[in-house]
């Protein structure tokens, strides 16, 4: 059997249309990286940022962007994906409690469908935009959940077997969200484009009280820099 020689700095990036993930592609871009989008679509109840991901992607050059979609509302056990409310205020949750807002597995099931495609692509690298410092808390934002993802990967694909190191890239993890601003700016990235909110409506128009709201427009103030998000 012939064997595909893997794609030249090929890698697939995981695009939500929230202003983490346009950094994180526009980050790959810089890095000489042909990037191809990818977008889940898994019964988020703010569905605006599916729209946001398409523009953002084309915005920043990728390959080619696709979305897939997994039904996570059959499951539940969030506010994103069930009839539980969203909290309407910054930091409603304490500071060591996972907020309603969690979406169980959510990152591992959404880099296990990136680690699919880049085995598909013959690509050797994923770049997923999570981040630990200015963040909501979730589990499957931490450091230790990337190494152990990255470990996985290696060991259940046919690329890791052979000897093709698979590699999650994980720019933003240790950046403020202020950093993170800086360098989107920096790199061309167009955060009116973006959308974060956790009730975004169908114009992609932000709720300004919820926990994604405040981190965002906390870090266009640490910045120093105008905020260009849409509220409602």
């Amino acid at each position: 059997m012939t064997l595909r020689s893997p794609t030249p700095c090929g890698a697939v990036v995981l695009v939500s249309g929230g202003m983490d993930s346009a950094v994180t592609l526009a980050i790959a871009r810089a890095r000489g990286f042909a990037c191809h989008a990818l977008s889940v679509d898994y019964g988020q109840r703010h569905r605006s940022e599916l729209a946001a991901a398409a523009r953002v992607a084309a915005m920043l050059g990728a390959v080619e962007h696709k979305t897939v979609t997994v039904d996570l509302r059959a499951i539940g056990g969030s506010a994103l994906t069930a009839d539980i409310a969203v909290p309407e205020h910054a930091r409603a949750h304490a500071v060591d409690e996972i907020p309603a807002t969690y979406v169980p597995a959510r990152n591992t099931i959404m880099l296990a469908i990136a680690l699919g495609w880049a085995e598909t692509l013959d690509a050797g690298d994923i770049f997923c935009g999570v981040n630990a410092v200015d963040y909501s808390g979730y589990p499957d934002c931490r450091p230790a959940f990337v190494e152990a993802f990255e470990r996985l990967a290696n060991l259940a694909t046919r690329a890791g077997v052979e000897g093709r190191h698979l590699r999650v890239h994980v720019p933003l993890i240790r950046m403020s969200k202020a950093d993170i601003v800086r360098e989107g700016l920096r790199l061309g990235v167009d955060f009116s484009q973006t959308v974060s909110c956790y009730r975004a409506d169908a114009e992609g128009r932000a709720c300004g009280r919820c926990d994604a709201c405040a981190l965002r427009a906390k870090g266009f103030v640490d910045a120093g820099v105008a905020d260009p998000t849409r509220y409602v």
